[in-house]
């Protein structure tokens, strides 16, 4: 380490990088309350306008396993000033954009920025912290993570309706220029980091880039295009498929990939991702499912609906730091497995709601996700990169990063298709209930259609009435089954993992020595 890095209290370097991350996790979230605005503003239609989404979630997976190799090209504290620097200058021209294609392609520049102050940030506070002290730092980190989700999709919409929605990039701008400055004083690289000539893996840069850019798209627009019934998204599968099969065989033959896949020889940390992308699958899902479900059934504005949210992140929050105190003296497993266990539990609870549900029904199995999610994040990725090198530690926090996006990516995906496929399923077997011969459905049809007359209806226009009126609740209901089949299955999905806990390697807190490579 260098002399200068010693004079640097770890508590500064920790605010340098928490900065640039709580900016970016922030900025994945805050444009999603805008669409609206900005479809009126740009005068785009809506499959248009999702783009601003999907071209900076596309950008921000491909460079995200690239992070520790540019690390190494450059020079880390080199690489994330950059970064920082760019990602501020693209939220300014985001604003400024006058029409949809400069808004699309400056979020793919700001996507590309922000894929890799995540994982660098990460990497420099698992440094800066020694391994007794792991655990804390992740929870940190943690923090940094959860806030941004929490006061996301809130202060976009508190400024796009109090100012414009062009000032929810230009709010970056300040935040971008003191976490410069302060990277410039407070962040350096460490001796085996240097600045260093590596050939570069051109190869692997575009596999990369073609893979899970073509990956994001079929995820992100899969459903919206009917899957593979479009040609579009057929052809963006094989393409996804070809590239990341063929990248695997290239990055395993070159002497500096751009991505270390000989990482994943480690059980350990094969394990751990795997369990990282069921939690991403899992949380994104359920953060999906739960204001879909209060929005179009229980007719909450998207207001009351984040303030079912919002309980849970608080809870999150509350619970990372005694989670990091925890797994720095005992084994961070069981508290993974704790996780899983309520996270299980909390959506098993919701697969529960009904249509009569009130306001808290809905905000005790939140905050019961919450608390599970503290309880995963942690020292997940403490046990997961506890036997990674310091030299690797860039490769390592990108691929994890990378394993909870994509994770959430499917998620999304999976559960926008299911809600369609059971809603229809759920409607069909609940039409098939309304018969003549149902002495139920004849004696609600006979109730409506009374009520309708009493509004002034004559017998014919009631009785249509009483049938639309029955149809729309056969739908509300079909939708609450399909939501609560699907809860059901996302509790599932926190289960199946726990076998694979028994492969992550024991944590030691005996000293540094044992972990310092």
């Amino acid at each position: 380490m260098e002399p200068d890095t010693k004079t640097v209290n770890k508590w500064l370097i920790t605010i340098t990088v928490m900065l640039p991350t709580i900016m970016e996790i922030v900025d994945t979230s805050v444009a999603n309350v805008a669409l609206p605005h900005m479809q009126g503003s740009l005068n785009a239609g809506t499959d248009e306008i999702t783009w601003v989404l999907t071209s900076y979630l596309v950008s921000n997976a491909v460079v995200l396993p690239m992070t520790g190799w540019f690390s190494r090209l450059f020079g880390r504290k080199r690489f994330l000033i950059s970064c920082i620097t760019l990602f501020t200058i693209a939220s300014f021209l985001c604003g400024a954009a006058p029409n949809l294609a400069s808004l699309i392609f400056f979020r793919i520049v700001q996507g590309a920025a922000g894929g890799a102050l995540i994982p660098s940030s990460q990497a420099i506070l698992m440094e800066t912290f020694p391994p007794r002290e792991r655990g804390m730092a992740n929870a940190i980190f943690g923090i940094g993570a959860m806030f941004g989700p929490i006061i996301g999709p809130a202060l976009g919409g508190w400024i796009t309706d109090n100012l414009n929605w062009r000032w929810i990039f230009y709010i970056n701008i300040p935040i971008g220029i003191l976490a410069v400055i302060m990277a410039v004083y407070f962040i350096f690289d460490p001796p085996y980091l240097r600045r260093s000539k590596l050939s570069i893996d051109w190869w692997g840069l575009g596999l990369l880039t073609v893979g899970l850019g073509a990956l994001q798209i079929v995820l992100d627009k899969g459903q919206q295009d009917d899957w593979f019934n479009s040609s579009f998204i057929t052809g963006a599968s094989i393409v996804s498929a070809g590239a990341l099969l063929l990248l695997v065989y290239v990055e395993l033959r070159h002497e500096h990939p751009i991505v270390n896949l000989r990482l994943f020889k480690d059980i350990s940390f094969s394990a751990g991702n795997l369990i990282m992308f069921m939690i991403g699958f899992c949380l994104y899902s359920s953060i999906m499912l739960i204001p879909l479900f209060l929005q179009t059934l229980m007719g909450y504005d998207a207001t009351l609906a984040g303030m079912v949210l919002a309980p849970g992140g608080v809870a999150t929050l509350l619970t990372m730091p005694f989670v990091g105190a925890v797994i720095s003296r005992y084994d961070g497993r069981k508290v993974v497995l704790a996780g899983l266990l309520i996270g299980a539990t909390a959506m098993f609870l919701m697969q529960r709601f009904t249509l009569e549900a009130s306001y808290w029904d809905f905000v005790w199995p939140r905050v019961v996700l919450g608390v599970g999610l503290a309880m995963l994040f942690v020292p997940l990725n403490t046990v997961t990169l506890m036997p990674i090198p310091r030299e690797e530690m860039g490769n390592a926090t990108g691929m994890l990063n990378l394993m909870r996006n994509i994770g959430g990516s499917v998620g999304i995906a999976v559960a926008a298709t299911l809600i369609a496929r059971y809603h229809q399923f759920y409607q069909n077997v609940l039409v098939e209930q309304v018969t003549p011969y149902n002495p139920a459905a004849q004696q609600r049809l006979s109730m409506l259609t009374e009520g309708m007359k009493l509004r002034g209806m004559d017998g014919v226009s009631a009785g249509k009435a009483a049938l639309g009126a029955l149809y729309g609740v056969i739908q509300k209901q079909a939708g609450m089954l399909a939501y609560n089949r699907i809860f059901w299955i996302v509790g599932i999905a926190f289960l199946s993992v726990i076998p694979f806990l028994l492969l992550l390697r024991r944590p030691r807190h005996t000293g540094e020595s044992a972990e310092m490579p």
